[in-house]
């Protein structure tokens, strides 16, 4: 979990005799180190890699260099093996975040649903030259086979936020749609990681469980709630205000994924940065009404779909590289946790094959005074949702 950027790769092909190899850039998400050849150069510019991560994934590929000493540069040939199902893939989060999927190496079948429209997403989208394959599937007959063999679901399903909605209008349209589509991951593939993206994401997590326990087939450790918008947002506000690196920047983000419930630790940002009282009461607020800014610039025409996409495709992105060993992948998210007295709150945890592997409970030691003030507004906030 850190700052958010853009991997690219420099390739170089196979040449003919006495040519020099030409460099091309390739657009991708990273490719795991088990899954790719020793013919990459890592530029790790940018990422939905954490600073750590990155870190990480830089050494690996120089210490399989030195121990294979591959000299021939050939192109990638990843070994893609992770199936991810996408449901309301044609929505305005859906069709950004399946482009985004479907550039992952570590994906070898993407699966779109949605309940109309989705046949035309998922041709255009199998014109791109990726590993993956791209299925898709129709209405409510269709679903269960859209479920098959799923390692990871993502649901972005239901109607996005208008102006002058609240919560709870939000929370009476989108929280059947949600129930709906779990009961169909229950009962077609209970083990695969499910991320919830659907708003309000404080109340459609707890409403998940509910229906996974009732099918017998809850495991806490693979439900989240993706709030991973609110660490992306935390992390460009801050690194653009105090002029930093924006992959150098790491704010874990608290709480919740709707107003006051955020709650930004400033003081735990990496690069260690000095903030005004003024700066940050106003960095605060911004994160806190990141959605409301877009919402207000769309003039009532949209919502934070492209940003959401790319959060969430971080976030799966990082679920794949901990379903494939990687151990030290770190993100923040909604689950559910005890480090509170609340059944779930948002924070940053460490992902394994298993789901979350632990809780990163140092983030909420040593808060200033207005990070414990606040802290009880999330808290509260979060707690009236349920």
């Amino acid at each position: 979990m850190a700052a958010t950027s853009a991997t690219i790769f420099s390739i170089c092909p196979t040449t003919s005799a006495g040519s020099k190899p030409s460099r091309q850039k390739a657009f991708g998400l990273k490719f795991n180190s088990r899954r790719a050849a020793e013919s990459v150069r890592c530029e790790l510019e940018a990422s939905f890699l954490g600073k750590e991560s990155s870190a990480a994934l830089r050494q690996s590929f120089a210490l399989k260099a030195q121990k294979e000493n591959k000299r021939s540069w050939n192109y990638i040939q990843p070994q893609a093996s992770y199936k991810v199902s996408i449901l309301g893939a044609a929505g305005g989060i859906g069709q950004p975040l399946a482009l985004l999927v479907k550039m992952s190496p570590l994906v070898s079948a993407l699966n779109l649903y949605d309940i109309a429209n989705v046949k035309g997403v998922a041709a255009d989208l199998s014109h791109c030259n990726t590993p993956s394959q791209v299925f898709d599937f129709t209405g409510a007959s269709e679903l269960a086979n859209s479920l098959k063999d799923v390692n990871v679901v993502v649901i972005p399903a239901g109607v996005p936020r208008k102006p002058g909605m609240t919560r709870d209008d939000l929370f009476n349209i989108n929280a059947s749609i949600v129930r709906t589509l779990v009961e169909a991951v229950a009962d077609n593939c209970p083990d695969a990681f499910i991320h919830i993206i659907s708003n309000p994401v404080n109340s459609t997590v707890p409403i998940a469980a509910e229906v996974l326990k009732k099918k017998g087939v809850y495991d806490p450790k693979k439900l989240f709630g993706i709030t991973t918008l609110d660490v992306v947002r935390a992390n460009t506000f801050v690194a653009q205000k105090k002029n930093l690196r924006l992959i150098d920047v790491d704010v874990p983000v608290i709480g919740g994924h709707a107003g006051i419930t955020i709650l930004p630790l400033l003081s735990k940002t990496k690069p260690s940065t000095a903030f005004t009282d003024e700066e940050v009461q106003e960095l605060t607020a911004r994160i806190q009404n990141g959605g409301t800014e877009v919402v207000e610039a769309k003039a009532g025409a949209g919502s934070a779909t492209l940003s959401m996409a790319y959060a969430a495709a971080r976030f799966l992105e990082s679920s794949l590289r901990a379903l494939d060993g990687d151990s030290d992948v770190y993100e923040c998210a909604y689950v559910q946790s005890d480090l509170t007295d609340l059944p779930f709150f948002a924070s940053r945890v460490k992902l394994g094959r298993n789901g979350v592997e632990a809780f990163i409970s140092s983030d909420l030691h040593g808060l200033t005074e207005y990070e414990q003030k606040s802290f009880g507004s999330p808290k509260a906030g979060v707690e009236s949702q349920y």
